[in-house]
This record gives structure tokens, sequence and C-alpha cells, in this order.
């Protein structure tokens, strides 16, 4: 139970602490007018209340994964703590503050603009597709989820409830953002937050053994901790909650109702400070609720007790019939609002690469359609196997993201290193887990572990010839807009 609470008030702590220094680094200004008053359009930049853009960052970014995956990467054991919460702090927390401001200091653009504009227009064109791809993967794997949590409750077949998601996804992602969004949203992230503070408080009001960090158990506690290595696979199992490429998609969304950018810390910082605690809770829920680490093995090996059982099984217990309720329609609702923004975030990325306009619904109408028949056609392959490979993407776009991030401060001659070693952690995890996972190649821990620096290493390498190439490139623009600009 220490544990549980030191890394609480460790996280409550950072945001006050680290972000203050994150958000002195940016820079942040609060004259300076934002993109939802100086584009507005009445669609997608408007400016919100940021208590309204908090909750509704909040539940974009959240979703499933701060629950699932904590309660799959339980299975390692109280190391996931520790990752949860330096993860969240120095990387995740980081990195959706920063993508998000960046997004806000470039008129709002979507994540994928961004990467070009200090990557490159190579990087930029990959991203386009990769980014688009992801959303779509997103958006159906938080259909996916919600239905299935849904049918165990009802018996009703999941085709209906697949259907219905997808009703409700076209309605959000083509309303202007302050109908659905701006309104309902806020009321959901309340709800999702009780949850997690319910099901916290039930653990301790009941007594649960929550285990210990400590040298002794700092281990690999998979029950298939051979072919399971902490290192790649923990830090791809659990996302959300520590860092997530998706994240960087949901933040210039907000950044177009930001009103101040000095709200940008308790929105992005803060948000994903709240999923980090939120998925704290659940990965300390499914190590004590069964009674130990083990018997989480063995419950989660048992057929059908999948993730959504499990947190069936823990909000009636530990919340009662109402709350229970409650707290499952907590955990339906803010995956169902993270797919929809994924959706909606495509469409954004699509109309910035093709300069489309969004004000007239026949414009958003041609870009939304063929994105949800194609996620239609997805819902049809098996959730694990799409799980598993929004996982390895999601965090391939945070390295992407965080390399981008250190560019961003490079070329402001800022403290970048807060973002690159980071990036180089992140990026030599993706590289590993593709090249080791049985989606993957296949191969062993140990090459793929040894394959994995070195790519990195290259990549690092090469990432700072080009940046040197382009602040001097940038040096020479600036002296030669100067020299016009005095004669």
């Amino acid at each position: 139970m220490i544990t549980f609470f030191v890394s609480f008030i460790i996280l409550i702590a950072a945001y006050f602490i680290y972000g203050a220094y994150t958000e002195k680094t940016f820079g942040a200004d609060g004259h300076k007018a934002t993109p939802a008053i100086t584009n507005y359009d009445g669609i997608d930049f408007v400016p919100i209340k940021a208590i309204k853009i908090f909750l509704i960052q909040f539940l974009n970014i959240a979703g499933l994964g701060p629950i699932f995956g904590a309660i799959a990467g339980a299975l390692w054991g109280p190391v996931a703590f520790l990752w949860i919460v330096l993860g969240c702090i120095f990387i995740g927390s980081m990195h959706d503050y920063l993508s998000g401001m960046i997004s806000l200091r470039h008129k709002g653009a979507s994540i994928s603009e961004i990467v070009g504009i200090y990557l490159g227009k190579e990087v930029m064109m990959f991203m386009r597709f990769f980014t688009v791809a992801l959303l779509v993967l997103v958006g159906v794997v938080f259909i996916k989820g919600p239905a299935a949590i849904l049918t165990s409750i009802t018996g009703l077949d999941v085709l209906y409830f697949i259907i219905a998601i997808f009703v409700y996804y076209i309605l959000a992602t083509m309303l202007p953002v302050d109908k659905i969004i701006g309104k309902v949203y806020p009321i959901f992230g309340v709800i999702f937050i009780f949850m997690a503070i319910g099901v916290g408080a039930g653990l301790i009001w009941q007594g649960y053994e929550i285990p210990e960090l400590s040298l002794q158990n700092l281990t690999n506690m998979h029950p298939a901790g051979d072919s399971h290595p902490i290192y790649p696979l923990l830090f791809i199992t659990i996302a959300c909650g520590a860092i997530s490429g998706f994240h960087a998609t949901q933040s210039p969304m907000m950044a177009r109702c930001l009103p101040n950018e000095k709200d940008g810390k308790r929105i992005f910082f803060g948000a994903m400070i709240a999923e980090g605690i939120v998925a704290l809770i659940w990965a300390a829920a499914a190590m004590s609720f069964f009674g130990g680490i083990r018997e989480l093995g063995e419950t989660m090996a048992t057929p059908n007790h999948n993730a959504a059982w499990v947190v069936n099984e823990i909000c009636n217990s530990l919340l009662g019939k109402i709350g229970g309720f409650l707290a499952i329609i907590g955990v339906v609702v803010a995956p169902i609002t993270s797919g929809d923004t994924a959706f909606r975030s495509a469409r954004l990325i699509i109309s910035d690469i093709f300069n489309i306009g969004q004000k007239k619904i026949l414009s958003r109408f041609y870009i939304t359609i063929p994105l949800f028949v194609v996620g239609l056609i997805l819902t049809q392959i098996n959730f694990d196997l799409i799980w598993r490979y929004f996982g390895w993407a999601n965090q391939s776009l945070a390295a992407i993201v965080l390399w981008t991030i250190t560019a961003y401060l490079m070329q402001k001659k800022r403290n970048f290193k807060i973002a690159l070693i980071p990036a180089l952690f992140m990026t030599s995890v993706v590289v590993s887990y593709i090249l080791t996972a049985p989606e993957g190649l296949g191969l062993n821990p140990t090459i793929s572990l040894i394959l994995g620096l070195l790519t990195t290493t290259v990549i690092a390498a090469g990432f700072f010839v080009s940046q040197k190439k382009r602040i001097k490139t940038i040096q020479k623009a600036n002296i030669k807009s100067f020299a016009e600009t005095i004669d």
C-alpha cells in the first residue's frame, strides 16, 4: 500500500514541479492570441472554457488504454508502478504538453504537419499515412472494446452495439466541436474520474493488499516471463498512463479550442497526470483484487476472462450495483469518446493534407464516410491482434513525436534533452519490440535488444546531422530576411 500512496503523491507533485518546468522551457505566453480566436470558424476552431477542455482532453486520451493496458501490464508485477510513474511524468506528460503547445503556435496544425515542419517533408508524407491509419485503428479498437463489455452485460449480439457506436461516431465526427463534444464530454469525464476514484477508494476501504515495490520483487513476475521480457514488452503494453503517441493526435484538436496559452499546462500536462493516476489505480486493482499477481495470471488464462471481464468483476465488487453500474458506464463511454475523436482527428488531418475547408457539411461528409467504411471492415479482425498492432504503432508514433519535440526545442535554443532522452528510449523500445514480438520477426530478445540499440544510435546520428543542416538553413534565411528588411 505504501508504494501505491507514494506513487500517487509523486504524480500529483510532478504536475506542479515538472509541469511548471516544462511550461517554462516552452515559454507559454498568456498574452498571445490563440487559434481559437484568430482562426475561429464555428466548427473546429471554437474557444471553450479551460475546465471543459481539460475534461474533454482527459476523456479523449483515456479510453480503454489506462485500464486494459494497466490490467495487462500488472502481470509483470510492481515494476509496472515504476513505469507508470516515471513514464507519465518524464515522457508522457511532457510529450502531451509540448505536442499540444507546438500545435498551438502553428495555428492548431495536425501532428503530421508539425512533424513535417521539424523533421522534413519525407517524414511528413510517411506521417500523414501512418497517423490516419493509426487513428482508424484506434477508432476500431475503441468500438470493439466497449461493444464487448456491453455484450457481456446484456447478452445481445456484439454487432448491434458496433452498428450503434458507428452511427454515433459519424454524428460526433461531423458536428461542430461545441455541439456534442463540448457539452456532453465534460459530464462523461467526471463520471470516468468518479469510476477511478471509486475503485481506488474501494481497494483501500476493503483492505486489499497491494504489492509493494522493492529490490526483491523488482523482477519479471509475468506467468510467461521467458517469452515476455520486461523490456520491451511492458513499455508497449502500458501505453496510455505512461506515454501514448495517440495523445499527440488529440492535443492539436484541443489546441484549436484553447482560449489562453497559460491554460495549456492544466489541460495537456494535467490530463496526462490524471490518466497516469487512473492507470496506477487499475494496475493496483488488478494485482490485488484476485489475491496476487500469480492469481491474476491464472484468472486471465481462464477462457472468456479477458480485461473487459476483469473490469466488470472489480467494479461490481468494489462499488456495489449502483456504483458498479456508473463505473461500467464510465468504462464504456470513455473509449467511445476516444474513438469518435480519433475519427474526427483523422478527418482534420486529411482536410489539412488536401486543404479542404470544413465549414460545409458536404466537405466533412466526403472525408468521413470512407474512413468509417474502412473502420467497419477492420472490426471483423480479431480484437487481440488489432490491440497488439495498435500498441506498437501507438508507441512508434510517440517516438516520432518525441524526435519532433526535440527538433523544435533545439531550433528554439531551449533544453532539448528533456525530449531527447525519452526519444532515444522509446525508439529503442519500438524497434526491439517489433523484432522480438510474435506479430513481428520473433527474434531472440537479446538479439532484438542489441539491434534495437544499434538502430537507435543510427537514427540519433542521422537526426543530429539533419538538424544541424536545418538550423543552418534557418539561420541563413533569417539573416537574408533581416538584410532585406534593412534595405
